[in-house]
Formats: structure tokens, sequence, C-alpha cells
């Protein structure tokens, strides 16, 4: 889940409410927009800090695929 001192905002996954989308990915900064077009919400940037970040805005959680997130110090 999402660290609660980023937002003080940690997302509660409630089933059949809550998007299942676990989206891997290979580096630790990652853009959410919901993923809806109109639908979706405002462009932020989450900063994976150990292994996964969930959204504030939609739920959707980015996990950092193994062997994957030494992004130099950035």
């Amino acid at each position: 889940m999402q660290d609660g001192t980023q937002t003080g905002y940690t997302p509660i996954p409630v089933p059949g409410v809550t998007p299942e989308d676990v989206i891997m990915v290979e580096h630790r900064a990652v853009p959410c927009d919901g993923g809806g077009g109109a639908l979706g919400h405002p462009r932020i940037w989450l900063r994976i800090v150990d292994r996964e970040i969930c959204c504030p805005y939609c739920s959707r959680t980015f996990r950092l695929r193994e062997g994957f997130g030494d992004d130099g110090g950035h």
C-alpha cells in the first residue's frame, strides 16, 4: 500500500469496489491518470519506496518488477 506519510491517506481495498489493477513497472517513479481518459483523474507522479505503491485517486497498485528499481539515485 501507499506510504501514509506521503499524503496521510492510505486506500483501503474494498472487494468489488476497489480496482484490482496491479501494474508491473520497471522504474520507481510512475505516472497515474486513472487510465480512463475523460473519466480518469489528474496525472500525478508516484514514487515507489519499497516494492509497491497505491494511487490515492484510483487505488491502482504499481508494483516494481523483480530486479528493477535501481534508477541511479533519481
